[in-house]
C-alpha cells in the first residue's frame, strides 16, 4: 500500500452508502472504495460496455477499441496518476471505470439523438445517465435499489467535469435523495479520472483512426510537435517497423501527458495551500490537470482529430444511421409499447414525462449491435453496416 496524501480521500472517513448495509464495510478485508470497484466491474451495465462505441460504430475489426476498452485503459492511466500524488488508488480506478457507463449505443450519435427525442421530457445526458443506471437501474441487491455506491463515487461521477450549476432532472433526482454538492469541485481523484480520460482518448483514437484508414501520419506529423516527438523516435530506432515506431510514438505521447499532470497538480497543490480533500473541493480552479502549455497542444490536437477522425466523411455517414436508428426505436416504443420487452412493460410509468424516460432508460442500456437487432426486427430488413 502506497502511503496516502493528507488531500486523498480516506476510505475510513468516507460519507457513507444512502442505503445502510447490513454488517457496514466490515464484512472482510476490502475498503469502501475497493466494494465500490468490485461492485462496478461485476456489474451487466459494465459488461455491456464490450459492444458500445468507443469512436467506430459497431465496428467489425477485432482490434479496434470500444468502452470497455477505453474504460481499462483510461483506469491504467488513472491509478499510476494516484499513486504518483498519494491519491485513493481504489476510488480513482473505480471512477474510471464507470464514468461512461451512461453512454448510449453509438457514442456520441446515439447521443445526440437520445437528447432530441427527449427534448420534450426534460432531455438526456449520458453523465446523468451513469448516475441514474448506477443508483436505480442496475439492482442485484434484495435490500436496496442500484449498486449503493460511496458518496465519494456519486460525487465524483457527477462532478468529475467540474461543478454542476444546472442540472438535468436525472441529476437532480439523484442529488435530492443524496445530496453531491453539485457546486462544489469534485475529488483530486474524480479530478485524475477525468483527466485520463482525455489522455487516453486523446492518444489511443489516434491509432485506432490510423489502424481504420481514415488517418495518416502525413497528416499527424502536420502538428509541429508530434511531428518533433516523431522524427526524434525514427532517430533513436532506425530500422524499427513503421507500426513499431507508431506504437512507440502514442505511448511516449501518454507517458508525456501523464508526467505533465503529476508536475502541474503538485505545484497546484503546493501553490493553493492543500491540505484535505475538503481543500481540493473548495478550491477556486481545478487543480488535477495539464499544465497552460500542454493544455494549448492538447486543444490543438482534439481539433486536428475533430477534424480529420471524428467528423470524416465516413464517420458522418456511419453516425447519420446511427441516429436515425435510435429516432426511429424511440418513435416505435412510444408509439407501440408492447415492442418492449416484458420486464421493461410491467414496469412502464402511465404518466409523462415518466414514461418517455423509461424507455429512454431502456434505449440508453442497449449495446450497438442490440440497437440494430432490434432495429431490424420492428422495421425489416438489414441495417446498413455503420463503420470499420
Amino acid at each position: 500500500m502506497h502511503s496516502r496524501a493528507s488531500f486523498a480521500c480516506i476510505p475510513d472517513t468516507s460519507r457513507g452508502r444512502l442505503h445502510p448495509e447490513p454488517g457496514g464495510e466490515a464484512r472482510g478485508p476490502r475498503n469502501i472504495f475497493q466494494r465500490d470497484r468490485d461492485r462496478i466491474i461485476h456489474s451487466i451495465a459494465f459488461r455491456r460496455l464490450r459492444y458500445k462505441t468507443q469512436v467506430f460504430i459497431a465496428p467489425d475489426g477485432d482490434h479496434y477499441r470500444v468502452r470497455l476498452t477505453h474504460s481499462l485503459e483510461v483506469a491504467q492511466i488513472g491509478r499510476t496518476i494516484a499513486r504518483a500524488l498519494g491519491l485513493d488508488e481504489d476510488l480513482t480506478e473505480a471512477l474510471c471505470l464507470a464514468h461512461d457507463i451512461g453512454h448510449p449505443p453509438f457514442g456520441h450519435a446515439g447521443e445526440d439523438a437520445l437528447e432530441a427525442a427527449m427534448a420534450p421530457f426534460g432531455g438526456f445526458d449520458h453523465n446523468a445517465q451513469t448516475l441514474r443506471t448506477l443508483s436505480k437501474l442496475e439492482s442485484p441487491y434484495p435490500l436496496w435499489p442500484g449498486l449503493n455506491l460511496s458518496w465519494e463515487l456519486m460525487e465524483g461521477l457527477a462532478k468529475h467535469n467540474g461543478p454542476v450549476l444546472a442540472p438535468n432532472w436525472a441529476l437532480s433526482e439523484i442529488d435530492a435523495e443524496f445530496p453531491l454538492g453539485l457546486a462544489l469541485h469534485a475529488s483530486l481523484e474524480a479530478q485524475i479520472a477525468s483527466i485520463s480520460d482525455d489522455i487516453a482518448y486523446d492518444n489511443h483514437d489516434i491509432d485506432d483512426g490510423i489502424r481504420a484508414g481514415l488517418l495518416t501520419l502525413e497528416q499527424l506529423l502536420e502538428l509541429p510537435f508530434v511531428e518533433r516527438r516523431w522524427r526524434a523516435i525514427c532517430d533513436r530506432y532506425p530500422g524499427a517497423r513503421h507500426e513499431t515506431l507508431l506504437r512507440e510514438l502514442i505511448r511516449e505521447q501518454i507517458g508525456v501527458m501523464v508526467n505533465d499532470v503529476i508536475e502541474t497538480t503538485r505545484a497546484r497543490i503546493s501553490a493553493a495551500g492543500i491540505e484535505t480533500s475538503d481543500d481540493v473541493r473548495a478550491a477556486e480552479r481545478t487543480i488535477g490537470g495539464f499544465s497552460d502549455e500542454l493544455a494549448e497542444r492538447e486543444r490543438t490536437l482534439k481539433s486536428f482529430m475533430y477534424a480529420n477522425l471524428y467528423h470524416h466523411p465516413t464517420q458522418i455517414s456511419a453516425a447519420e444511421r446511427a441516429a436515425k436508428a435510435i429516432a426511429d426505436l424511440f418513435e416505435a416504443y412510444s408509439r407501440d409499447t408492447a415492442l418492449l420487452p416484458q420486464e421493461w412493460r410491467e414496469s412502464l410509468p402511465v404518466e409523462q414525462p415518466m414514461r418517455a424516460r423509461h424507455i429512454g432508460d431502456f434505449l440508453a442500456g442497449m449495446t450497438d449491435r442490440f440497437a440494430v437487432n432490434c432495429h431490424r426486427d420492428i422495421f425489416g430488413g438489414e441495417h446498413e453496416g455503420f463503420g470499420k
